[in-house]
């Protein structure tokens, strides 16, 4: 501010608020030229006059403006040009009122408590037709009239309008006691002819989306115990065209081709049924107490064309069918502190659970016993977990929990920030430890998979090697994590880098111990435009370049290994389900070997990726990935998607085969899909897909140039 300016503003005189008489308005804003009038009427017993036919008739100009009154005697009447006019009332069974001694001014709204005589006595006042609830109490006619407050008509500056305060009704006129408020009674009305279920729906068992004892919404005993049933069904087919050997025993033996027939046909049926009894109160509030049990059904049946796959007994032939029953949810949940009024708080929860670590399952996505210590912080700003996990072996045919020990512990620390630089970004820190113990495992089709079956691992032949020469070995691994998402303005952007460390005590392919230095970054970006959703994203993973076999000539061993792997992943991203190297397992043959699992991206080398263990010697990957997701009606979705692959290096397959040179390119994944739910929620969802990987130059040197199919269908039905 200048000097003059100041001076100019301590010289001006006091201003006289009480004189002022125009009104304050917006700057270059111009004054309104019509006037409102707005009134309640009533009659001699103080009842709202409803649809009372309002008349107002301009008298400089002869027009006539007509409303109704509304349901509480109101009316309203805008864009009325100023100056003197006349009001009518007329209603049957009332007296009319007339008044000409109204003048409306421009900018001014008019506002008018009415009285128009009714022609007969009050008599039972009972509710207006149609509408639910009891019947009024008559209304007894007030000592004094007190008008309606919102049209209290405003006093002048000098001479405040007197008014009577207002009589507010007794207690017992409002409230009602309820000793369940759960259990309320609701009327029995229907606001519509043909939508019988709406506005007020009687409850049944059988009904999910209404108000049911079994799905949370009142409690099952007490006021605060509720229990909560789910139970899903999950049908999923799969059918597929993949490269497979045809063995020793060999389905067709006048074959010549190395490579046998590869189609192959799998269905599961799952059922999982989910009892969840928990205290507490509200939706926002964390429960007190939860006890959650949840089992599993699995009936699987595969059809494939050669021996040897189904079990490593090639009598069993070329089909499977198999069940199996699991524990997937055992878990007790209380909560230990209240932090805060916002619903701040900490918990702890023992038990089979599930917990995944990050937002896309890169890491850590399970159903384990373990202990769990979570809670946020700020209002749920920032969210944490503290976890151990003593893992379960994993049933070989359905991926359901077992009772025995898989003798490997987790341990988990993250910590989750809303808002993090931009409104609408979530960003987690992560650490993880994977301590992996030495053990000898075969799977329920009599294959082994820890250790993996190659290497020095089952040519021990060292002093001290133990019985039957399966040499084990264990992995401490350590992970620190930074992943994210969320949006950024309009651009939807998901990312996650993971660095590890640690050691493995010997390494199947390396055939020594090796320390670990390995890392892996994805991003993906997003925008929606009307209905679309355009979808670009990236993951790197790095490869093992130096664990060299001298047999092959190509140098001495690097003590470190670079190849990144996962504790047990399940990835959602670029395609997901959508993509066929995301969706199916390729086997390399005749080394007992995955190249990549089911539902990962990492071309691991494990033996399995529940069974086995984690391998850091591994080629590594460059993925690139485009996509578009369409929401063609708000039942049907399509998906569109496109992955180019890359090995980032290739000599540790070179080792494992037996075979130089394999050149890097992976080749094009190219998959289409769709999503139906008829009812617009979760409790029908049906699936379903195609698709294929073109083979590039790599793939070809390491099985044929043929390209591989894969179609998917599955059906959910949750209650």
């Amino acid at each position: 501010m200048s000097l003059l300016a100041l001076v100019l503003f301590h010289a001006r005189p006091p201003l006289n608020f009480a004189a002022q008489q125009t009104p304050r308005r917006i700057p270059e804003r111009t004054l309104p030229n019509t006037a409102t009038l707005n009134g309640r009427i009533r009659d001699q017993f103080d009842r709202d006059v409803q649809a009372a036919k309002v008349t107002v008739t301009h008298l400089a100009t002869g027009r006539i403006f007509t409303t109704q009154s509304g349901s509480e005697g109101i009316f309203r009447l805008r864009d009325l040009p100023p100056g003197p006019v006349q009001l009518s009332i007329e209603k049957d069974g009332y007296s009319s009122l007339t008044n000409a001694n109204i003048k409306l001014t421009a900018g001014e709204p008019t506002i008018l408590d009415l009285k128009l005589a009714a022609l007969s006595e009050p008599g039972e006042n009972a509710s207006p037709a149609g509408v639910p609830g009891p019947q009024r109490a008559p209304s007894l006619p007030p000592t004094t009239s007190v008008p309606y407050p919102a049209l209290r008509p405003p006093g002048s500056e000098t001479t405040p309008a007197e008014s009577q305060p207002e009589q507010l009704p007794a207690y017992d006129d409002n409230f009602h006691t309820q000793p369940d408020r759960w259990d309320l009674a609701m009327p029995d009305w229907h606001r519509y002819s043909t939508q019988t279920d709406v506005p007020y729906v009687e409850k049944h068992w059988y009904d999910p989306f209404n108000r049911n004892k079994l799905k949370g919404d009142y409690p099952i005993f007490g006021q605060q115990w509720f229990f909560n049933f789910t139970g899903t069904s999950l049908t999923t087919t799969d059918i597929r065209r993949l490269n497979l050997p045809s063995g020793v025993d060999t389905a067709n033996p006048d074959s010549p081709q190395f490579f046998g027939r590869g189609e192959q046909a799998f269905l599961s049926q799952n059922i999982r049924l989910s009892f969840d009894l928990f205290h507490g109160d509200t939706t926002f509030r964390p429960v007190d107490f939860r006890l959650r049990i949840t089992p599993e059904i699995n009936l699987n049946f595969l059809q494939t064309r050669e021996r040897g796959l189904v079990n490593i007994d090639p009598r069993e032939g070329t089909n499977r069918f198999d069940t199996h029953i699991g524990l997937q949810e055992a878990f007790v949940e209380a909560k230990l502190k209240d932090l805060s009024v916002n619903y701040d708080f900490v918990s702890v929860r023992a038990g089979i659970q599930q917990f995944s670590s990050d937002f896309r399952g890169f890491l850590f996505s399970e159903e384990q016993p373990g202990i769990r210590l979570f809670g946020n912080l700020k209002s749920n700003r920032i969210a944490w977990n503290a976890a151990w996990f003593y893992l379960l072996e994993k049933n070989t045919n359905s991926g359901l929990n077992t009772f025995d020990p898989r003798h490997q512990q987790v341990y988990v620390a993250n910590v989750y920030v809303q808002d993090f630089l931009a409104k609408g970004y979530t960003t987690e820190f992560s650490f993880h430890y994977n301590r992996d113990d030495p053990g000898v495992h075969f799977d329920d089709n009599g294959f082994l998979v820890r250790p993996a079956p190659i290497g020095l691992v089952v040519n021990c032949d060292e002093p001290g090697c133990p019985l039957g020469g399966i040499k084990t070995h264990g992995i401490r691994a350590y992970y620190l994590g930074w992943t994210s998402n969320g949006h950024v303005g309009r651009f939807n952007l998901s990312h996650a880098f993971y660095q590890a460390l640690g050691h493995d005590t010997l390494n199947p392919i390396a055939g020594r111990r090796v320390d670990i230095n390995a890392r892996m970054a994805a991003v993906e970006l997003s925008m929606d435009k009307n209905w679309i959703r355009y979808r670009a994203s990236f993951m790197y993973a790095s490869g093992d370049p130096s664990n060299r076999s001298d047999a092959l000539g190509l140098g001495g061993r690097d003590s470190t290994a670079r190849g990144f792997d996962t504790i047990v992943d399940n990835t959602h991203f670029a395609g997901s389900e959508f993509s066929f190297w995301n969706r199916e397992g390729l086997r390399l043959t005749g080394t007992g070997l995955g190249l990549v699992g089911p539902a990962s991206l990492l071309p691991s080398l494990r033996s399995n990726k529940e069974e086995g263990q984690a391998n850091f010697v591994n080629p590594g990957l460059w993925l690139f990935n485009a996509g578009a997701d369409f929401d063609v009606t708000p039942k049907w979705r399509a998906f569109l998607n496109a992955n180019y692959l890359r090995f980032d290096r290739t000599e540790p397959l070179e080792i494992v085969l037996f075979q130089r040179p394999i050149r890097h390119s992976i080749g094009t994944d190219l998959g289409i899909g769709f999503e139906y739910r008829p009812p617009l929620s979760e409790n029908i969802v049906i699936r379903g897909g195609i698709a294929t990987l073109l083979p590039g130059t790599g793939f070809e040197d390491i099985f044929t140039g043929k390209a591989l199919l894969s179609g998917f269908a599955s059906v959910k039905f949750q209650f």
